[in-house]
């Protein structure tokens, strides 16, 4: 699934919905500098997810330990109450882990990639792993697509689009680049972020404020995109960086390549 060119989309959604935990974001506002350096934060947590995805055991305990360390030495304060938490609190850690499995998983099966049901609830179950990598207890996490829908009923009335919700929005339709790239973001990432947020559920546009096209019309669109962007070969997409892909075949033999087909043996 991960070797899949609609991840992009599913990444941009999972932002999306993570802005929407108001102590979640702030924690993200508060310690980067993801304005100045948007490219550099995309790029190390799509290391993550190929380390934790393609790399080895070794290098998936290393890359889980550096993110808790430094999870560990930030924290965040409400302006409004002046509380200061760290934004290592399980319920935050639990939030953002949620929300980038359920991204993932909508979007692919959205857009055509073909999974069953148990199949689905064997990805989710599998992410218990990368779960822990980052401090969870993996008992703490929901292992299928019921305790998943369970658990976001659950934390919804916490969710809210405030200042921060606002400006992650802002930042992901209008990214800062060079002026010479802007025609490009215009034509091309507008329509990955627009469609990235179409796919999000009814209650994210309503939080939002920004309605969005009729499911149906989604799920067109996803599908659309899916076939396109699938057109375009695997050794030519994997190609861009950070590629794990291409160094766990090396590692691992030919035999290794992912392709969808492999997933229904």
């Amino acid at each position: 699934m991960h070797g899949d060119p609609m991840m992009w989309v599913a990444g941009v959604r999972a932002l999306y919905l993570q802005a929407l935990h108001p102590r979640a974001v702030r924690g993200v506002l508060q310690n980067s500098d993801f304005r100045r350096d948007a490219w550099g934060r995309l790029m190390r947590t799509a290391h993550f997810v190929g380390t934790t995805t393609y790399g080895t055991t070794e290098a998936a305990e290393r890359a889980g330990a550096r993110v808790r360390k430094i999870h560990s030495m930030l924290s965040a304060t409400d302006p409004e109450t002046g509380e200061t938490y760290g934004i290592d609190e399980p319920e935050l850690l639990l939030w953002v882990h949620c929300a980038e499995i359920d991204s993932y998983l909508h979007v692919l099966r959205r857009s055509g990639f073909r999974l069953t049901d148990a199949q689905a609830d064997r990805y989710i179950a599998e992410h218990r792993e990368s779960a822990r990598l980052v401090g969870l207890a993996p008992e703490a996490v929901p292992s299928g697509r019921r305790e998943l829908a369970a658990y976001f009923d659950k934390v919804r009335p916490e969710l809210a689009a405030g200042a921060e919700a606002r400006e992650v929005d802002d930042f992901l339709l209008r990214p800062p680049t060079h002026p010479l790239l802007v025609p490009a973001r215009e034509v091309l990432w507008r329509r990955v972020a627009h469609l990235a947020y179409a796919s999000l559920p009814p209650y994210a546009h309503e939080l939002y404020g920004r309605p969005a096209p009729p499911p149906a019309t989604v799920t067109r669109r996803l599908r659309a995109t899916g076939t396109l962007l699938r057109c375009v070969p695997a050794r030519v997409r994997w190609q861009l960086p950070p590629k794990h892909i291409l160094r766990a075949m090396a590692r691992l033999g030919a035999d290794s390549r992912p392709a969808p087909y492999k997933v229904g043996r």
